[in-house]
């Protein structure tokens, strides 16, 4: 009788976890921030982001063919300078100057991330905004500001703590000069009074490559790297999860399932083992029940490049050791992952100081914030989670929601309240969650 062949080692070389970009020597591996491009739909952030790193990040099937971003997209770029240029034009993303042809020299390597913009994508959007550190506001010179995502998204990212934007006003190549002129007035009155009212606004178009060279300078000047802290624990946020294996793969070379996402502090080694929490839904003793998971890092990815460690800064991708129908169709988006017993409390029931805002946002129409109710049901998103709340308990600027999908995060962590008007999830405001 013929004996089963031996399992081979997984290989950790996978053919779909690999180097994807050209090897350069000179310039960084890791980069250093994650930038998130927002906006109303159709305003061209998916066409900056190609322009900016030669990526078209819209590659499911259905944003194919819709034309919108469904999904948080992820592309890095080398931003870079011409020693020899003193003009505005020496700031690129090309090797050779597009002025002299002269070499140019790396200045930083930067992730983007590329949110939806579509209104009933709010949650994806809400759930980028907390792996970013800084942001474009993508606003389109064709129509009149704000429209009602560009009013939604502004506030999102105040809820989230971004420090620092610099609005982006795109498509000035359909516009006349009056125009143009006339929707920056509208940019500059719509920003006013708000937390980003002195944000820097650049003038591009992002299909014809026009003024990039500004943004790029303007982007150097104006987000510093911040400063990251590599000792503490290790928390990374998941934006992403799937499986990169192909149909008809080599049972033998199949690899383990991948998370992308964001290191918020510490850092991570191939060979380390984490815990992903709240994990995976199970039933136990006719409970449903969530249990962690840990497993084995079998390699990192940050910049296109496979890596022995990563830290804090840009998007990174992890493959593990589990089985990939664990992770597949973003299944585990929303987990944290850190080392074993390090991870923050998970909560299935959350208490919450609320902030609620005077107006709902991304209408068009002027509503007041009704009070929350108890029994209330409410999207919650914190960190990269976006999950359904049930008001339990209510009293004057505090709420006990119970969670449909737990989530695992700090106290003191900043949560986006969206209701329910009409047909869509709306942001009404944020919480702040409470010591158990």
């Amino acid at each position: 009788m013929q004996k089963n062949p031996k399992p081979k080692k997984q290989d950790k070389k996978c053919p779909g976890f690999k180097d994807d970009s050209p090897e350069k020597k000179s310039e960084p591996v890791q980069p250093e921030i994650n930038i998130g491009l927002v906006g109303h739909v159709d305003h061209g952030k998916t066409t900056l982001v190609r322009a900016l790193s030669g990526s078209w990040t819209d590659t499911h099937s259905e944003e194919l063919k819709r034309g919108i971003t469904i999904r948080l997209g992820y592309a890095d770029t080398v931003f870079r300078k011409c020693p020899k240029c003193s003009t505005p034009g020496c700031f690129c993303v090309q090797d050779k100057c597009p002025s002299c042809s002269s070499n140019t020299k790396p200045l930083r390597k930067i992730s983007f991330v590329d949110a939806p913009g579509h209104e009933s994508l709010m949650a994806t959007m809400l759930s980028g905004a907390t792996i970013i550190d800084y942001a474009l506001l993508i606003i389109a010179a064709n129509e009149d500001c704000p429209q009602p995502q560009t009013r939604e998204h502004l506030m999102a990212l105040e809820i989230s703590g971004i420090s620092k934007i610099i609005i982006v006003q795109n498509k000035i190549d359909v516009v006349s000069d009056e125009r143009a002129l006339a929707n920056y007035r509208q940019i500059k009155d719509f920003m006013k009074g708000s937390f980003y009212e002195n944000s820097p606004i650049v003038p591009v178009s992002a299909q014809h490559g026009t003024n990039l060279d500004m943004l790029i300078k303007t982007i150097e000047e104006y987000f510093p790297t911040p400063e990251r802290d590599r000792k503490k624990d290790p928390i990374m946020y998941v934006a992403r999860s799937f499986d990169v294996n192909t149909p008809g793969s080599d049972p033998f070379k199949i690899c383990g399932g991948v998370f992308g996402g964001a290191l918020k502090q510490g850092t991570l080694s191939a060979d380390d083992e984490i815990e992903i929490k709240p994990g995976r839904k199970i039933e136990k003793a006719s409970r449903t029940v969530w249990e962690p998971i840990k497993t084995k890092i079998l390699s990192l990815k940050t910049g296109g490049k496979i890596v022995k460690e990563v830290y804090p800064g840009g998007s990174i991708g992890i493959m593990t050791a589990l089985d990939p129908a664990v992770v597949k169709s973003d299944s585990l988006t929303g987990s944290v992952v850190g080392k074993p017993g390090k991870l923050p409390p998970v909560w299935d029931s959350m208490p919450l100081e609320t902030k609620l805002l005077e107006r709902v946002l991304g209408l068009k129409e002027n509503i007041a914030v009704d009070a929350l109710k108890n029994g209330e049901i409410l999207m919650l998103n914190v960190n990269s989670a976006a999950t359904v709340g049930v008001i339990t308990e209510i009293k004057k600027d505090w709420i006990k929601c119970s969670l449909k999908i737990p989530v695992c995060a700090n106290p003191g962590s900043r949560v986006s309240v969206s209701r329910r008007v009409g047909t869509r999830w709306r942001l009404i405001g944020y919480g702040i969650i409470k010591e158990k």
